[in-house]
């Protein structure tokens, strides 16, 4: 049999004991130790963990096997421990944090049938490697979901559709709901923590980075901020600074995981850091409802999104009715593989969550219940926000088909541009193009092959016309320095008219974003 040791500094995790692969041996040997640096290997004279399932900043998840009961059940095993060397009195902090942790996990696990079940917490004291020093971990055994998660499930298969989506979002929303009236917060949600066991059933997973809000923590540690447990890309700003946070707060990361498995996208591809801004619609199929109530949890101020699950649910309400249920998409294992040789770790490699030093955390006041009966109002969806690259890209299209419909126009006006009547019809050309580019009626490849196309139309204007509007003083000097002939000297025109846009279009932007953060 083979049993994986868990110190983190261990160079062969990896041990053989074929003497175990006799079960009366097996459930009655009283120790084993890890050949290469001495870690007692039977946890709590129980656990046998099997094999690694996934590190973080706070530790590790590891698949094991409970000896004390008769069909030797899987469990996972969550080892936590402090990053660095941390002091004394941190440790007892840490100690602190762990196990009302695992109290309210208990609480949680055994009323909810979504939350796995918490089935032991101990500390461990081992002596280093090196001996003399003495090492301390702090162990989690929770109930193991044979199942999928969301993120493997996204990477199997690709996008999911919105009513896929939606049951997703209802389910979690419906878990969060009862975390939340019971006083705690997860932090920590993103798709590796959805889990969708193999009968189709859902589960909420890795409740170690949850909060316990309750008015005792207040009072006996007053003024402290959140403890810095979070995933990138997930965590809304409040929990990146360290500050309060709220049932909004898990919303929030709720989100972001509904738009990852909506665009299939991760979450640094569809945030705009410069406007700290979410552009995730124009890569999903939604419905407009949907869309507004994703964007109002997505919004960057708690204040300004639903405030508590039971708010979602509400404004969900129409869809719901409207659309049947999703079916769940199966499970696959890894080819070759069993299911309960390849289960989803509940701490994935690619999504560690950023460790920041431990504080004590603090309460968050439970916000109070909506007044009305009503759904609350969604806020239009803001369709006109615009990333840098589409804000540039825009401004060089906008300023590339300006200068050939300057052309074009003044060719068939006969005039240079000293008529009223060019500007004229040159401002509302341009100004159709812009509007229809805040409209998304036009973007991406649309505006290469409309700036194709207009470069055609000018292209293959009259020969003589063309040379008469083109050729003229300053123009005709520049021409016959660069040995240009008519033709060319559009394509120049168009693209000098393109580099005025984007540095115009830049140097606004730079302007208008520096006196924002003044003001």
């Amino acid at each position: 049999m083979e049993i994986f040791c868990t110190r983190p500094s261990c160079s062969r995790p990896l041990n053989q004991f074929p003497d175990l692969d006799d079960p009366a041996r097996l459930k009655t040997v009283p120790h084993k130790f890890c050949t290469a640096c001495g870690m007692p290997l039977i946890l709590d004279n129980r656990y046998l963990p099997l094999k690694l399932l996934g590190k973080g900043g706070f530790g590790a998840a590891f698949l094991a096997r409970d000896r004390r009961t008769p069909g030797m059940r899987y469990c996972v095993v969550k080892q936590f421990q402090p990053a660095g060397n941390p002091t004394p009195e941190q440790l007892r902090v840490a100690q602190t944090l762990f196990e009302r942790e695992a109290e309210v996990l208990e609480d949680l696990g055994i009323r909810h049938p979504q939350i796995p079940d918490l089935l032991a917490f101990f500390p461990l004291d081992v002596t280093s490697p090196g001996g003399g020093q003495s090492e301390q971990f702090f162990y989690i055994v929770q109930e193991f979901v044979d199942g999928e998660d969301m993120e493997a499930e996204l990477a199997r298969r690709g996008q999911f559709s919105e009513a896929e989506v939606l049951e997703i979002l209802t389910e979690m929303l419906k878990i969060l709901q009862f975390v939340h009236e019971n006083h705690s917060i997860h932090r920590d949600i993103k798709p590796s923590n959805i889990m969708r066991r193999r009968d189709g059933m859902l589960f909420l997973l890795d409740f170690g980075a949850v909060k316990q809000v309750t008015a005792a923590a207040a009072a006996s540690q007053p003024g402290r901020a959140s403890t810095g447990i979070y995933s990138l890309g997930f965590a809304p700003p409040e929990q990146m600074r360290g500050d309060q946070v709220y049932p909004a707060t898990d919303l929030y990361a709720l989100a972001v995981t509904c738009i990852t498995l909506l665009t299939g996208k991760q979450p640094n591809e569809l945030h705009d850091t410069y406007s700290d801004s979410w552009n995730w619609r124009s890569y999903a199929q939604v419905s407009d409802r949907l869309e507004a109530v994703l964007n109002r949890m997505l919004l960057p101020t708690p204040s300004q999104r639903f405030q508590s699950a039971k708010d979602v649910l509400a404004a969900l309400q129409p869809l719901q009715s409207a659309s049947p249920p999703a079916q769940p998409a199966p499970t696959a294992p890894t080819p070759g593989k069993t299911a309960l040789q390849s289960p989803s770790p509940s701490i994935p490699p690619a999504s560690q969550p950023v460790s920041q030093p431990i504080q004590p955390s603090r309460s968050v006041p439970k916000p109070a219940p909506p007044t009305a009966q009503s759904p609350p109002p969604i806020p239009a969806s803001p369709r006109s926000t615009f990333t840098l690259w589409e804000v540039l890209s825009g401004a060089a299209f906008t300023g590339f088909e300006g200068g050939l419909l300057a052309i074009a126009t003044a060719s068939l006006l006969g005039t240079i541009g000293l008529s009223p009547l060019f500007w004229l019809i040159l401002l509302a050309v341009v100004g159709s193009i812009v509007f229809a580019q805040t409209r998304r009626w036009i973007e991406k490849i649309d505006l290469v092959i409309v700036a194709g196309l207009t470069l055609l139309l000018v292209w293959f204007f009259p020969f003589n016309l063309l040379h008469q509007i083109v050729l003229v003083a300053p123009l005709n000097t520049l021409a016959q320095t660069l040995g240009l002939g008519p033709r060319l000297m559009v394509l120049l025109i168009a693209g000098f008219a393109c580099l005025i846009a984007v540095a115009a279009t830049a140097t606004f932007r730079l302007v208008y974003n520096l006196l924002s953060r003044l003001l």
